[in-house]
């Protein structure tokens, strides 16, 4: 099997990298980095590669079986147009400089509705007509910029809150929100949530690309999932994929709409031009309760702290001063509490991974924090 792997430089595409090369695949790994350990790729040759320098790979791309798109904007913070330009021509870019390969474009489960719990969704979910920010939208458009410039080869992933060895976003932004002996977080803790382990997520991608390269893999007759799952099409018309206007200058336009109709273009598990297509949810193997989760990593990581609980009524206002702060004092970085982030964990936020365990054949492990004091 012979794989490129875009992001190759950050957290989730170095682990596609090395799970990759333990299975003896061929990987070309390509990231934004001059350059990287390469222990980090598992040896893989790398290229520094900018998606949205305006020409392609040189010499030229790689004969490749599938490429795993792990590249984009990984916060919610920041100036929206360098967040719509990542996340979709970003994925544009990677998708048509291998116009005969398969394609597993990494997305996220932030293109589920922002505004109401998240209770075991199921693919066609989302997206939705509006998110709270640049980030949700932009995913939803890479999502169909993806199936668009890749048709009838490509698979989506949607995993959530992902962590694990070489976390640079969960896990710091847990314990940045350490003060003294106390965790500040959001809701009364009892909410669920699904969280997904690099390990798992990286799994997840060599399934997704051993199927979207065979034109003989899972044939269920009509190409559908089982049960009531029979038809996850998303229906609209699939001409009219703008987001609130025209996005061609990736404005911030406030409310960050999204048509109904902007919907990637595909069943999820049907058989595509090289083999299975759609979109697929990625998840540890059942979702976790959030106080379990935080004092589970506390524990491991050797901090004297407790979960303490703001309710959602008082967070968000909090969070929005904290936002303005923030940008009337140019800082770069986000603030400890954003809008996004307080609803994004205040509520239900979990996952249905039944299409990828029937379709991909995922077996994902459960939820562990085991050696997070190294990470």
């Amino acid at each position: 099997m012979r794989i490129a792997v875009t992001g190759a430089s950050g957290f989730v595409g170095g682990a596609v990298c090395r799970a990759a090369r333990a299975e003896g695949w061929e990987v070309h790994a390509f990231g934004r980095r001059p350059a990287v350990e390469p222990a980090h790729v598992g040896g893989a040759p790398y290229l520094a590669w900018d998606l949205l320098g305006g020409h392609g790979l040189r010499p030229g791309p790689p004969e490749v079986d599938a490429v795993v798109h792990c590249a984009g904007g990984v916060t919610d913070w920041g100036p929206p147009a360098e967040i719509w330009a990542a996340n979709v021509a970003g994925t544009r870019s990677a998708a048509e400089a291998f116009p005969r390969a398969g394609f597993v474009h990494v997305s996220t489960a932030s293109v589920y509705d922002p505004f109401r719990p998240t209770v075991m969704a199921r693919e066609d979910e989302a997206p939705v007509a509006r998110y709270v920010n640049a980030y949700g939208a932009s995913k939803a458009a890479a999502e169909r910029a993806a199936a668009e410039a890749a048709p009838g080869r490509t698979i989506v992933l949607r995993p959530h809150a992902v962590y694990g060895p070489g976390d640079t976003t969960l896990l710091p932004r847990v314990l940045g929100a350490v003060r003294g002996r106390r965790l500040v977080a959001v809701g009364d803790g009892r909410q669920r949530v699904s969280l997904t382990s690099v390990g798992n997520l990286a799994r997840a991608c060599l399934l997704a690309a051993q199927a979207v390269r065979r034109g003989d893999h899972h044939d269920h007759g009509d190409h559908r999932v089982h049960g009531d799952h029979d038809d996850h099409r998303v229906h609209g018309d699939h001409d009219d994929h703008r987001v609130h206007g025209d996005h061609d200058d990736h404005r911030d336009h406030g409310d960050h709409r999204v048509h109904r109709d902007h919907r990637v273009h595909g069943v999820h598990g049907v058989q595509g031009v090289h083999g299975v297509q759609g979109v697929f949810n990625v998840a540890d193997a059942e979702p976790v309760v959030l106080d379990d989760a935080l004092r589970a990593i506390l524990r491991e990581r050797g901090v004297a702290a407790e979960p303490y609980y703001l309710p959602l009524r008082l967070a968000e206002p909090v969070a929005a001063v904290a936002e303005t702060a923030a940008r009337l004092l140019g800082r770069t970085r986000p603030p400890r509490l954003t809008r996004y982030a307080v609803g994004h964990l205040a509520v239900e936020r979990t996952l249905d991974t039944t299409a990828a365990r029937e379709v991909l054949g995922y077996r994902p492990a459960p939820t562990s924090f085991a050696g997070a004091a190294d990470w």
